[in-house]
């Protein structure tokens, strides 16, 4: 963790914007071929300026048929691959071939093969399957969806799978799960490209959170509690509001009205982690919003979001993220830096 690249960064069509190519395979599923134009395409600057030039291609440049019964005619063929900064490969639902380990379709490896070195490459829930019969994934981390984790691992044994795990960003190469853990990724990669503040107004055109750790855990059964059981809603609300002030486990318990043991395990039933785990990761947002986007010393970021000192915000920071607050801030707060990357 926390190496520097300028992987996929730099290059730009002649506007001044990042080019990505998202390759529609046979029997892809519209939501998730439409996850990059969606959320890319609400990435601007200051002036509104778009910041992504998107375009979805086919490995011919022919139609393909989606999963939906409908048939998609392509803007453009593999050549959009081969000039692209970023390829992003959403899923297909009609190469049962890969799930045995079995060849990419001449086409599909030909434009694969295609792609420039240093490119950077995107998969999105099965797409995984793609970038691994390419060989790509190789003694590489990466995830996929949660329930082919057993088929994957069959498939692709060199592949060091890690299932838990929304994305997996190994800097050139990027891995999602599946659905909604596509549009995180996207958004990872644009507030790794520009920043939060780029990243938050494209979420709130997509209406969408901001930010998901990659390393939150992908499947987590959470059953709707009853009207008539109390929930830690109202608390969790509250928490926000005070996450500089240095709450304690018997502090939310108690505005909850619940015992220590109830609210512990109504808020990971509801939550997905304890109530700890969560408190850490909302302050480690806004400690890095405030990093990224003010000038405050790193101690009174420390105290603003809730940590108390500048020693526990970067033990909590190298812990989760692998670097300090002062190498975020220098990553993450001018224009045109190098990106972390998540080794």
């Amino acid at each position: 963790m926390g190496e520097m690249s300028t992987a996929g960064t730099t290059a730009t069509d002649a506007k001044g914007r990042h080019r990505i190519a998202v390759l529609a395979l046979p029997g892809f599923p519209p939501f998730e071929l439409g996850i990059p134009s969606r959320v890319f395409g609400s990435a601007v600057d200051e002036d509104g300026a778009d910041l992504y030039e998107v375009v979805v291609c086919t490995a011919d440049g022919g139609p393909v048929l989606s999963d939906s019964g409908f048939t998609l005619q392509p803007a453009a063929g593999p050549e959009a691959l081969a000039a692209a900064d970023t390829v992003i490969i959403p899923p297909t639902h009609a190469m049962p071939e890969l799930a045995r380990g079995g060849p990419l379709p001449p086409e599909v490896a030909a434009a694969i093969a295609g792609i420039r070195p240093g490119t950077r490459l995107v998969s999105i829930c099965t797409g995984s399957y793609v970038l691994a019969a390419a060989g790509l994934l190789d003694d590489r981390p990466a995830t996929t969806h949660w329930n082919l984790a057993p088929e994957f691992r069959r498939a692709y044994p060199r592949v060091l799978l890690d299932e838990e795990v929304l994305f997996v960003d190994d800097g050139d190469i990027l891995t999602s799960a599946g659905v909604s853990a596509g549009v995180d990724l996207c958004l990872h990669l644009i507030r790794r490209d520009h920043g939060a503040a780029v990243t938050n107004r494209a979420a709130r055109m997509c209406v969408v959170p901001p930010w998901r750790d990659g390393g939150q855990a992908q499947y987590i059964d959470r059953p709707v509690p009853e009207p008539t059981v109390a929930t830690t809603t109202t608390t969790r609300a509250w928490a926000l509001e005070h996450l500089a002030e240095p709450l304690t486990l018997a502090e939310l318990a108690a505005h909850a009205r619940m015992s220590l043991r109830t609210f512990t395990r109504r808020f990971r039933d509801e939550v997905g982690v304890t109530p700890v785990q969560w408190l850490t990761a909302q302050r480690l947002e806004i400690a890095r919003n405030l990093l990224e986007s003010s000038d405050l010393p790193v101690d009174l970021v420390a105290h603003r979001s809730g940590f108390g000192s500048a020693n526990s915000l970067r033990a909590h920071m190298r812990s989760t993220i692998g670097i300090s607050p002062i190498a975020y801030r220098r990553t993450f707060n001018r224009p045109n830096s190098t990106v972390l990357t998540h080794n």
